[in-house]
């Protein structure tokens, strides 16, 4: 039985899904860049397909929120915080599917091959070759992965603020878990 005050199991288990997926995409991102070394190709070789798995999984999201919508937040939130949350929402949508795509653009001006799995399944390049495209697609996947990164910890914060200071039950619609042992 669905409960109107916790998103639907599909939803929560996309969610931790891409929570999961999303953090290990971005501390690869931050090895790779750092040339990590004899482990740079095998961390290139799993951040390409992963990202599109990112993409994929975001659009699956969006599907099923357009049929599962979220649970309302707390009458008593001020407005200025349910804009702020609801604007943070679509900003993740847009960086979850922005990223990949850039990161695909930018392969694509590079002249790389996007492998899904092993070099017998390769997408289709997005943009023609061009070094100087490649470079501004590079400092772009950057910049966004780092807005990312920092829209993903406001959120984390948002979630605990809801829960440590608030009381409200923000945190465990998503979490599924009763605010009360005993319901």
């Amino acid at each position: 039985m669905s409960r109107p005050d916790v998103f639907s199991g599909p939803s929560r288990l996309l969610h931790w899904l891409m929570v999961v997926l999303i953090l290990t995409m971005l501390f690869v991102g931050v090895f790779m860049a750092s040339g990590a070394g004899p482990h740079y190709h095998m961390l290139v070789s799993f951040h390409r397909p992963l990202g599109i798995a990112i993409l994929l999984l975001a659009i699956v999201r969006l599907i099923n929120r357009r049929f599962n919508p979220p649970p309302a937040l707390p009458a008593d939130l001020p407005r200025v915080m349910s804009l702020v949350a609801k604007a943070s929402h679509w900003a993740l949508y847009v960086l979850m599917i922005t990223l990949p795509l850039v990161g695909w653009a930018m392969l694509s001006a590079g002249g790389y091959p996007i492998p899904l799995w092993g070099q017998s399944l390769l997408l289709p390049p997005i943009l023609p070759h061009d070094a100087t495209v490649w470079g501004w697609l590079r400092l772009t996947h950057t910049v966004l992965a780092f807005g990312l990164f920092g829209l993903i910890m406001a959120h984390a914060g948002a979630a605990l603020f809801h829960f440590l200071i608030r009381g409200d039950r923000v945190m465990q619609s998503m979490t599924g878990m009763p605010s009360d042992p005993a319901e």
